[in-house]
């Protein structure tokens, strides 16, 4: 197992925790973890790489090792934490960017706020949420209201052994050793015995702002890098958008370079399920 190394920086007012891999002289590469996920999950996919890379991956605000804000958490600051992330570690040219899940979502919208700045993008099933209804507006900020008046929260565990067993429950194709190692980085024994999640329980509320699939898209529009596309075996992505899979189709055209590739016997989470592939998947289309 390649051994990462943590470095904290202050991002926009955060501590941030950002993991890294191999040699700070070596091409970098930024790998983005997805939603309720840590930076230590690429490890698998680290372990697999063949070519000689600097692997910076931040824990998102909220997440793993990051502060929390104690409030909520919008696209528009994962958006700006990208950037200046990417200023800190490659200021003088555009970065090759590995987005699973929300961290594609992020990539993918800062992919067209700031073309210059990606050089390559892959999305790991990360390439947009379903649309919306404007009617649904006045609901969602009322569930909004009620959240901030009964913020959620997330239940305890008694052990690790349980939290990677909720891995399991999650990802039945994730091994009892990946599982076992992951949980961790995915959660922390606090002073009085308990285990609880790396994660910020306002995660969990709803966005007030309905997501405008018209306005993600003007931004996928402005592209110019390739871009990759990564499938499991589409089960969730079914599930995300609803049954509505002719949305891809629209959503495929915004693109300029656009490749795709299916990852066989792997879910949503592929870089638990087949961190081999999936790495190959990266290195192909980067080389």
């Amino acid at each position: 197992m390649n051994e990462s190394r943590s470095e904290y920086i202050e991002v926009r007012g955060l501590r941030y925790h950002v993991r890294q891999w191999g040699d700070a002289g070596k091409p970098k590469l930024f790998l983005l973890h997805g939603w309720m996920d840590v930076s230590a999950s690429f490890q698998f996919v680290v372990d697999e790489l063949r070519h000689d890379w600097h692997v910076i991956a931040p824990d998102w605000r909220g997440f793993g090792l990051s502060e929390w804000t104690h409030e909520g958490y919008w696209f528009p600051d994962y958006i700006a934490d990208l950037d200046a992330i990417l200023e800190a570690y490659q200021p003088e040219s555009p970065a090759y960017v590995v987005g699973h899940s929300m961290g594609g979502n992020v990539a993918n919208l800062y992919a067209g706020i700031r073309p210059e700045r990606i050089g390559k993008l892959v999305l790991a099933e990360g390439f947009g949420l379903p649309p919306t209804r404007p009617d649904k507006a006045p609901e969602r900020y009322a569930t909004w209201l009620e959240e901030i008046r009964k913020p959620p929260s997330l239940r305890p565990y008694h052990s690790f052994e349980e939290v990677a067993q909720r891995l399991k429950t999650n990802n039945p194709r994730i091994s009892d050793t990946r599982a076992a190692f992951l949980a961790p980085h995915w959660a922390e024994q606090l002073p009085d015995g308990s285990i609880r999640l790396r994660a910020d329980p306002f995660h969990k509320m709803v966005n007030p702002v309905l997501y405008r699939i018209e306005e993600a898209m003007a931004c996928w529009k402005r592209i110019t890098a390739p871009v990759l596309w990564l499938w499991g075996d589409g089960v969730w992505m079914k599930k995300w958008l609803k049954g509505d899979g002719s949305l891809l189709d629209g959503y495929r055209a915004c693109y300029k370079a656009l490749h795709e590739e299916s990852i066989a016997d792997a879910g949503h989470m592929m870089h638990h399920d087949q961190p081999q592939e999936f790495a190959r998947a990266i290195e192909s289309f980067l080389y």
